[in-house]
């Protein structure tokens, strides 16, 4: 049985907040936690705990970025990838214990038909997509050099590390192990080239995405969950001056969960 209040003086991290999404056991969650463990706003917190699923972690790490403080995510959800168990007990002993990965986003910058530069962090990949019926048409270049003249498909992505294997291995990407320091360029449903299965870049490759005939053939570009529509130029680089921190418990830590999931059937 778990203790009403947990004293939280002598751990590594002092200072809970607790959130969670908006669906029934995430909320749930929410209450049983923040009835056995005292939690501060997160404006005052040494450390985030995240209830939801992959989606609301992201969401959790771009809110509260300026922060600069760890998220550990229990998982609510359905595929918690980024996410620990959710367990009632001894939560402030697996905090004292977790293993801290530090994950580099990228900077995608989006020049829209009217004009206007968007800017925007991806923690697991920038992807574009066709907004009509009708398939988009992109010219890739690769460090100012032009790869492909024109890739004929539903869109295509950059994605990191961590996020290979969310979006990216969806669209028969490869996963990539955490320390790579490569990212992925996958083709989202390429119909010319047919066969191109895409690229991987070292990490510090600036990749620039233009859409031919954006009028008829307008697209999206969106970074995490932030999108931007009838864009016509996209620019995506890994950003070492941001950062982001998630905690896992040891034995389930995100490099091994990477390596695992080669093995999955």
């Amino acid at each position: 049985m778990v203790p009403a209040k947990i004293k939280q003086s002598k751990f590594k991290y002092q200072n809970l907040a607790i959130v969670a999404a908006d669906f029934p056991d995430a909320q749930t969650a929410l209450s049983k936690l923040r009835k056995t463990y005292d939690s501060v706003t997160p404006q005052d917190a040494d450390v985030i705990i995240a209830l939801g699923g992959d989606g609301f972690v992201l969401q959790t790490l771009h809110r509260y970025m300026e922060q600069k403080i760890p998220v550990f995510g229990m998982n609510r959800g359905s595929i918690g990838f980024l996410m620990n168990d959710f367990l009632l007990e001894n939560l402030l002993e697996r905090l004292v214990n977790s293993q801290c990965m530090t994950l580099y986003p990228l900077r995608m910058k989006a020049i829209t038909a009217d004009g206007q530069i968007k800017e925007s962090l991806a923690i697991n990949e920038v992807s574009l997509l066709r907004q009509t019926y009708q398939a988009a048409k992109l010219k890739i270049k690769i460090d100012n050099v032009v790869r492909m003249e024109e890739l004929i498909c539903d869109g295509a992505l950059v994605s990191t590390p961590a996020g290979s294997t969310a979006y990216n291995l969806s669209a028969d990407g490869p996963i990539i192990p955490l320390n790579a320091e490569i990212m992925a360029l996958t083709p989202i449903s390429a119909f010319r080239p047919r066969r191109w299965r895409g690229a991987l870049l070292p990490h510090m490759s600036k990749v620039n995405i233009k859409v031919l005939d954006h009028k008829k053939r307008p697209v999206s570009a969106t970074a995490d969950d932030k999108e931007i529509r009838d864009v016509v130029e996209v620019s995506i680089t890994e950003d070492k001056k941001s950062s982001f921190q998630l905690l896992f418990d040891p034995e389930t830590n995100l490099e091994e969960r990477i390596i695992k999931e080669q093995f999955t059937p």
